[in-house]
C-alpha cells in the first residue's frame, strides 16, 4: 500500500547509491523535480533507465549521479544534443558513463516483460540494424513454432521507478491521463515505486481515458505541484519550450552547468 510522503522523505527512503532507477514519462509528466531531489541528496553510481532521456537525465549525469545509462534515444527534444551526456561519454566528465542502447520498441518490451514477471521479451524490431553488434543484451532467438529468427531482450526490473501523475487520493491510488508512455509498465516492473503528483485529493473523479495505478502497486506518493516542469501535465500546465532552449546554453559549458548545479543544491560558489 502506498504511503504519502514528502518528496525529500520519499527519495531518501527509496533511492539508494548503486540503484537502477527509471524516471519515465514521454514528453509529458516527466518527473523532473524528483530528478532534482536525487541530485540534491547526492546519490551516486546509479544505473539510469529511460526510453527517451532528456534534460533531467542530462542534469543527473552532469551532477555525477550516474555510472550507466540504459536508453533508446537521448536528446533535448526540439533543440539538439544533451551536452552533459556527451561530455560524460566522450571525456568521462564528471565521471565515466557506460551506455547500453536499445530501440524504443526494445525498451518498451523490456518493461512489459519485467511487469509480467517474464525473464525476457521477444520482438522483430532489431532486424536490419547494427544495435545487436553494439549491445550485449540483444540476442537472436528462433521461434520454436515457425523457425523465424527473432530478437530477445532481457526484462527490465528497476530497483525504483519514479513517474509523475496528475492526482492521487489519500489512500495512494494514482490517476494519470494524457500521454501515458510506459509509466504503468515501468511502475509494475519495479521493486519500489514513487509517484509524484500535482495534487492529493479526497476522491479521484473519473476522467475519459485515464488510467489508475492502484495503491497496492505503488510504494510512495509525494505531492509536488509543478513537478513535471518544464515538461507539461495535461489539465495543469503547458510545456515550457523556452526552458528547453535555455538548457542548451547551460548544458554546453561546464562552468555554466556548475553554476546551475550550485544554485540547485544551494552550494555557494
Amino acid at each position: 500500500m502506498a504511503t504519502v510522503l514528502s518528496l525529500g522523505e520519499a527519495v531518501a527512503e527509496l533511492v539508494h547509491d548503486g540503484d537502477t532507477v527509471a524516471l519515465e514519462g514521454f514528453t509529458h509528466l516527466i518527473p523532473v523535480e524528483a530528478g532534482h531531489e536525487i541530485i540534491r541528496q547526492g546519490r551516486k553510481n546509479l544505473t539510469l533507465v529511460r526510453m527517451t532521456p532528456d534534460i533531467v537525465y542530462d542534469q543527473l549525469i552532469g551532477a555525477g549521479c550516474a555510472s550507466k545509462l540504459i536508453f533508446s534515444w537521448g536528446g533535448n527534444p526540439g533543440v539538439g544534443s544533451l551536452h552533459r551526456f556527451r561530455d560524460a561519454v566522450q571525456h568521462s566528465w564528471p565521471v565515466p558513463l557506460e551506455i547500453e542502447e536499445h530501440s524504443h520498441a526494445g525498451m518498451a518490451n523490456r518493461y512489459v516483460a519485467g511487469a509480467s514477471g517474464l525473464p525476457f521479451a521477444v520482438l522483430r524490431g532489431y532486424t536490419g540494424t547494427d544495435l545487436p553488434a553494439q549491445t550485449d543484451t540483444i540476442k537472436p532467438i528462433t521461434c520454436p513454432f515457425t523457425g523465424e529468427q527473432l530478437t530477445a531482450v532481457p526484462a527490465l526490473n528497476p530497483d525504483v521507478t519514479i513517474v509523475h501523475a496528475q492526482r492521487a487520493d489519500r489512500a495512494g491510488n494514482v490517476q494519470i491521463w494524457g500521454i501515458a508512455g510506459v509509466q504503468k509498465e515501468a511502475v509494475l516492473a519495479a521493486k519500489r515505486s514513487l509517484v509524484t503528483v500535482e495534487e492529493v485529493v479526497d476522491e479521484l473523479e473519473p476522467k475519459p481515458g485515464a488510467l489508475v495505478l492502484p495503491t497496492w502497486a505503488v510504494t510512495a506518493v509525494a505531492e509536488v505541484p509543478g513537478g513535471a516542469k518544464p515538461s507539461y501535465a495535461a489539465g495543469y500546465y503547458e510545456r515550457d519550450n523556452s526552458a528547453y532552449q535555455a538548457w542548451d546554453l547551460i548544458g554546453r559549458d561546464r562552468d555554466e552547468f556548475t553554476k546551475w548545479l550550485n544554485e540547485l543544491t544551494g552550494v555557494k560558489a
